[in-house]
């Protein structure tokens, strides 16, 4: 079947009022649920064969997640979706206002390969949630995972109300073509753009999951030893390739040596000594991924290319690999990386990292220091590890970012009352839960009047006394 006729027939679909049933959509969400629990040792190999990761691990990052979203969407959606009564005002008596949460139509969902099942399927039950016929076009970067998403939702659902349509870049530009009537996006900033660009041509909405630079501050009050635990779990999770990962950490300079110590001496116990052949430990998604973060750190690895490198300023004086650094390009493999003594001019501060690489700043002014951060784009995600809430608060203040955590990392994403959603390069929109739910949904306005009565005062002819009473009303 083509896609332009798979768009149609969910187009037809959503105008059989079907999808607006909220026990449709409770039933749907179940199937999903039910789907997914029958076929757990399917996922686990898919995700196994695209790129090492443990059954552990993919449980834990990625089915675990939806099954939290799934639960909490069959639970509330009756009361999200509820029709919700609001004050009409003085001006407008007699009359009853309500807003009525309607589903905006054909979605269009584009996954993304680092965790392939939770970023694809999350946004989807917020779809299914708010009523939506929907198309999930899974990353084409990890091929099992796309074939074991296609055929279970294929094989389990009418493709006139979800469909999973698998391919490469010419297939989405096939899918962006169409008229949607919202599409969420989890991406790079690269294509985020291209996604927002073809969705303008037809005013269509958009959310949009990018990355960014996602900061991390510590300091000297916190609770190192933890900190540092926190830190390299959350770091090199998922070989690094996680969006809201700590990208780069800046540490205060009295602590400095201390912390990329405890950070050294952490790594092992995260990875295992011999990360390359650990379970724990995920290969990077492909070739082109891990040339891009080879080149990262050449310069910084090989003496030969360090004098160029600095004259060239993309590498501190100072900045050297102190732990990992080691690639092995036929297991897609990198070993986790620190590197210290960088500055916000190195090249690894360039862009986001995206990979098992941490570069490691010292500051001693935490004002510079944000200074600093604030000249980068918007970040995803924003750290903070000090046992000084004044300070944390300030910090939190001071730098927009989409969400983060004070004295841990990546666990805002695990809080499905919470918004998840970059601002400004990082993304637009927000979901999670009841956030979702909104983000595939329009709030429809209502107000209903009575005809028993009709106030004179906002008819002609505008007397001097009507323009003194509304000036009386608005004060």
């Amino acid at each position: 079947m083509e896609l332009t006729e798979i768009h149609m027939r969910q187009k037809q679909f959503f105008e059989s009022q079907k999808t607006k049933d909220i026990a449709f959509r409770i039933a749907q969400l179940k199937r999903l649920r039910d789907i997914l629990r029958l076929n757990e040792n399917e996922i686990f190999k898919a995700i196994e064969h695209d790129f090492g990761k443990s059954e552990f691990e993919t449980f834990s990052t990625e089915l675990l997640l939806v099954y939290n979203e799934l639960n909490l969407a069959i639970k509330n959606v009756k009361r999200w979706a509820r029709v919700k009564r609001v004050s009409a005002g003085l001006f407008n008596f007699p009359s009853r206002t309500y807003i009525c949460p309607e589903p905006l139509g054909a979605a269009l969902v584009i996954g993304a390969a680092n965790y392939p099942f939770q970023l694809s399927l999350s946004p989807v039950v917020s779809s299914i949630a708010a009523g939506n016929v929907t198309i999930l076009k899974p990353s084409e970067i990890t091929p099992h995972s796309s074939r074991c998403i296609a055929r279970l939702i294929n094989e389990n659902f009418e493709k006139r109300f979800l469909c999973v349509i698998e391919g490469g870049a010419h297939t989405t530009q096939q899918l962006l073509d169409l008229r949607f009537d919202k599409i969420f996006f989890t991406g790079s900033e690269r294509v985020g753009k291209i996604v927002a660009l073809a969705a303008a041509k037809n005013l269509t909405p958009v959310t949009l999951e990018l990355g960014g630079k996602s900061p991390c501050f510590v300091f000297a009050d916190a609770d190192l030893k933890m900190s540092a635990q926190r830190i390299v779990w959350g770091k090199f999770l998922n070989a690094g390739q996680t969006c809201i990962a700590p990208d780069y950490l800046l540490v205060e300079k009295k602590i400095y040596e201390e912390f990329v110590e405890l950070l050294k001496q952490q790594i092992p116990r995260a990875v295992g000594t011999n990360p390359e052949e650990s379970a724990s430990y995920t290969k990077i998604l492909s070739g082109a991924y891990l040339l891009r973060l080879k080149n990262l750190i050449d310069g910084i690895a090989h003496s030969k290319k360090l004098k160029g490198a600095i004259l060239e300023g993309r590498i501190g004086a100072g900045t050297s690999i102190v732990a990992g650094g080691n690639v092995d390009a036929e297991k897609r493999y990198m070993s986790p990386t620190l590197v210290r003594d960088c500055t916000f001019h190195d090249e690894l501060m360039s862009e986001e990292i995206f990979g098992p690489i941490l570069p490691v700043i010292a500051f001693d002014d935490e004002e510079a220091a944000m200074s600093e951060v604030l000249k980068l784009s918007k970040p995803l995600a924003l750290y903070v590890f000090t046992s000084n809430k004044n300070l944390a608060q300030k910090i939190l203040r001071r730098i927009p970012f989409g969400g983060g955590c004070v004295n841990d990392v990546l666990m805002h994403v695990s809080c499905a009352n919470l918004p998840f959603g970059g601002v400004g390069s990082s993304g637009m929109g927000s979901y999670h839960g009841e956030f979702g739910f909104r983000a595939f949904t329009h709030q429809k306005s209502v107000l209903k009047r009575r005809f028993w009565f009709e106030p004179t005062l906002k008819h002609p002819p505008y007397a001097r006394w009507k323009l003194r009473l509304l000036k009386v009303f608005s004060r």
